[in-house]
């Protein structure tokens, strides 16, 4: 387990095991991801109404921080469209977009997203993000992209209206001040879209939307359309990006934009750690959530204290780093440096790239936002995967984006948490070749022995369904009065899981039965004797898997209700069993005849302390009646009770008895069908005898 000190020190890890030979590859990935990332950089800014250098110094900060403290060699931090649209709904609620809060809002909301971040890495939470669905995600992107093309309109149009991540307030005023459309900046705009589509067309591997931004700023430049009213990013600042003070001590304003940067914190780590898995899986590494959480806390620190703005893991600039060849995370590093160098030297001439192209751009990369190939995935997959997708799009387009983004969250965390309270909870039974078992064996049950099997964890969680189960199926087949529960699939158990197996197993007791455990794994097994659930069950109960069922058949299982009344072979052990099965004919219902008169243990006592006592006829084999039977009571065995010309009186009460009612009952059912109308059993048998504590002779010899 790392210390803090192991987080903090990653770029030393990185450097003194940094092998030369990656140098050209990384130097190379480098430059080609900053080609991308320029851009980007200003076109990103450009959704979350901040000025064009936010979004550089963000890419370049970003970068270098996040991929000397992350885990993945190839994830590229910065800027990213669903953090910019996000970083404008949380910003719009506490300032206007130029203004100096609105700008020190921004940089004051990456830091509180990077302490989340950075305190979730540190505290070692990185699993939490196996908890939120990937529905969530494409839910949201597509929602995302819907709503930046739709933003962006104003800026393709040059329309006067201020900027709104709702649909409902952006769609009205589009439609509003449609006259007033500027046909230069739509042209501009328009011709940028048409030329990166056919750059693309030409070769997908050329950084059409730098060449896009270039023409369309070379148009501007020599037309003379800024003087037309054409809108530009303006000159960007020729410097290092520069340290600047920030609010923190300001409680309301933390306040206010503490929910929307809780959201961005939580839907930037699913992102970026969707695409540091996705490359990983390509490339066998090994990823560190936790040092991922740091990297991209710290990144986002480090972004807000030099005037950028909140960054994440970029899917586009990620994919492009890889292909282009990076081994280590100094690719990213590099690239932010050419981000720098290009910006130094070429800041004058941003004066000329025009909105209406970087519009262009986004709208575009709004539309490849919406992956299509996944939403229909999941759309023919399960159930809840549609519904969270479906919903998280839903909320994004209806609802104010943080609350979109929790709410896909909460309904991602509230369907994991539902399926894990509902395990897979089943009955299994031998197959043809008795080999193993099988969930669908078309041999029937064994009579005194269930086998149900736990596909889940035994956690709190799921408690009352696994134990709802067996005793549903303890109701449905009471013959089955032993238990063999098979544990492969329960990785994980917690008190409350002991208390459910204590109440199965004292279900199973009461009625005269027992429960056995196998391929209960060591953890599990850890707590069960800690807890001291094994010295109540008895160590004996726990079987080897390839003798549970030879064992529980020859040592525990009655023999004579195999014989006499049980009609199946279940087991391999029984295929060689003699049957001598009495009363055929007779409706057992749900494990017992029908309409057979059966009298209580206690009634049954004080008949037999009467002055006229019933006489009691014990149906069992010798070896059960000596071991303990009701004083006063007759041995005769089933076989030679029902073969008798004579059974029983036909003058005196008579009760028959047996261990646990099944032969007992079926002797009733079969003498009053001879006419012996004075006959019933003992409900329960022995085992209700027992119950009641009341007195048994026993017989040694």
């Amino acid at each position: 387990m790392k210390t803090i000190v192991g987080f903090l020190l990653r770029p030393v890890d990185i450097i003194t095991n940094y092998q030369l030979r990656y140098l050209r590859a990384d130097l190379v990935a480098g430059l080609t991801v900053a080609v991308i990332a320029l851009p980007q950089a200003m076109a990103y800014a450009l959704i979350a109404e901040l000025p064009a250098q936010f979004g550089l110094y963000a890419a370049i900060v970003g970068a270098i921080v996040g991929a000397l403290w992350g885990s993945s060699h190839q994830l590229q931090t910065g800027p990213t469209n669903t953090t910019s649209l996000l970083a404008l709904a949380t910003l719009l609620s506490v300032a206007a977009p130029g203004t100096p809060e609105y700008l020190a809002a921004a940089g004051l909301m990456a830091v509180m997203i990077g302490i989340f971040r950075l305190a979730m890495g540190l505290a070692q939470l990185g699993m939490i993000v196996n908890f939120v669905s990937d529905a969530v995600v494409v839910g949201f992107t597509a929602g995302a992209g819907v709503l930046i093309a739709i933003n962006q309109l104003r800026h393709l149009f040059r329309l006067p209206i201020p900027s709104a991540p709702e649909l409902w307030q952006t769609i009205p005023l589009l439609v509003a001040y449609m006259p007033e459309l500027h046909w230069p900046s739509l042209a501009i705009g328009l011709g940028t879209v048409c030329l990166i589509l056919a750059l693309r067309r030409v070769n997908r591997h050329l950084p059409a939307p730098l060449f896009g931004m270039i023409a369309a700023g070379a148009a501007v430049a020599l037309l003379g359309w800024d003087v037309r009213g054409v809108e530009t990013v303006g000159q960007l600042p020729q410097s290092l990006p520069p340290f600047r003070a920030l609010p923190i001590f300001d409680l309301e304003l933390i306040s206010r934009l503490f929910s929307g940067s809780l959201a961005v914190a939580a839907i930037g780590l699913v992102e970026a750690m969707s695409i540091a898995r996705s490359i990983a899986s390509q490339t066998d590494q090994r990823l560190d959530n936790n040092q991922e959480f740091v990297g991209q806390g710290l990144a986002n620190i480090a972004s807000g204290f030099f005037s950028g703005y909140t960054c994440s893991g970029s899917f586009t600039r990620s994919a492009v780093n890889f292909e282009a060849g990076a081994k280590t995370p100094l690719s990213s590093v590099f690239g932010a440096l050419f981000v720098l160098i290009t910006m130094l030297v070429l800041a004058p001439l941003a004066a000329y790239v025009p909105l209406p192209a970087l519009a262009g751009v986004l709208i575009l990369t709004a539309y490849n936002l919406i992956d299509y190939r996944e939403a229909r995935r999941i759309w023919r997959s399960a159930h809840a995967d549609r519904g969270i997708m479906i919903a998280t799009t839903s909320a994004t387009l209806a609802l104010p984006l943080q609350v979109a983004v929790l709410t896909g969250i909460a309904l991602s965390i509230i369907s994991y948490l539902l399926e894990t309270s509902k395990p897979r909870v089943r009955t299994v039974g031998l197959s043809e070749d008795f080999r193993y078992f099988t969930p669908r064996s078309e041999r029937p049950a064994c009579t005194q022995l269930g086998v149900i099997e736990i596909l889940g964890d035994l956690y709190f969680g799921a408690v009352n369904h696994i134990e709802a189960f067996v005793q549903h199926h303890l109701e449905n087949h009471p013959t089955q009065r032993f238990l063999l529960l098979r544990m492969y699939s329960v990785e994980n158990c917690d008190i409350s899981g002991i208390h459910t197996l204590e109440s199965i197993v004292e279900s199973y007791r009461d009625r005269g039965g027992d429960v056995y455990f196998v391929h209960v794994h060591e953890p599990v097994f850890a707590l069960m004797r800690s807890s001291g659930f094994v010295d109540y069950v008895g160590d004996d109960h726990f079987l080897e898997p390839d003798q549970a069922v030879s064992y529980l058949f020859h040592h525990v299982l009655d023999p004579a209700i195999c014989i006499y009344e049980c009609p199946v072979r279940a087991f391999e052990e029984c295929q060689n069993l003699p049957k001598q099965l009495y009363a055929e004919g007779v409706d057992w219902g749900n494990g017992g005849p029908v309409d057979v008169p059966t009298i209580d243990p206690v009634p049954l006592w004080e008949a037999l302390h009467s002055a006229d006592p019933p006489e009691v006829i014990d149906v069992r084999e010798p070896r059960e009646f000596q071991s303990g039977h009701i004083p006063g009571a007759k041995l005769r065995s089933l076989p030679d009770l029902l073969d008798s010309d004579e059974p029983v009186s036909r003058h005196r009460e008579t009760v028959l008895v047996d261990r646990g009612g099944r032969r007992s009952n079926r002797a009733t059912a079969e003498l009053r069908a001879r006419g012996y109308e004075n006959v019933q059993a003992l409900d329960g048998g022995m085992l209700a005898w027992e119950r009641e504590n009341l007195l048994e002779a026993k017989e040694y010899g």
